[in-house]
């Protein structure tokens, strides 16, 4: 094997091991729920989920995954990001 790309093969190693220097700014993925595929997306530091809990809470068990998941890779801004909707009457409950 030629020396440069062993010494390409042994950075990313290095690189592979250290998460941390990546960010995302844009992510698409298909997330395999237990009743069906749900797309999430981040965006501009915002999470968005296909799924119905999602669009009624802002947050849902997609999302919370992926962010712990990416957490090393992940913006504060990302790791922390929810439209949670929360009104007087559901804290109560």
């Amino acid at each position: 094997m030629h020396s440069d790309l062993i010494g390409k093969v042994e950075k990313a190693r290095r690189y592979a091991e250290e998460p941390e220097r990546i960010k995302f700014s844009h992510l698409k993925a298909h997330f395999n729920g237990g009743n069906s595929e749900h797309e999430i997306e981040l965006k501009d530091n915002h999470w968005t989920c296909t799924c119905s809990f999602s669009h009624t809470w802002g947050t849902c068990a997609h999302i919370m995954a992926m962010q712990r998941i990416l957490t090393p890779m992940l913006t504060p801004e990302a790791i922390h990001d929810t439209d949670l909707k929360l009104d007087s009457a559901t804290v109560e409950a």
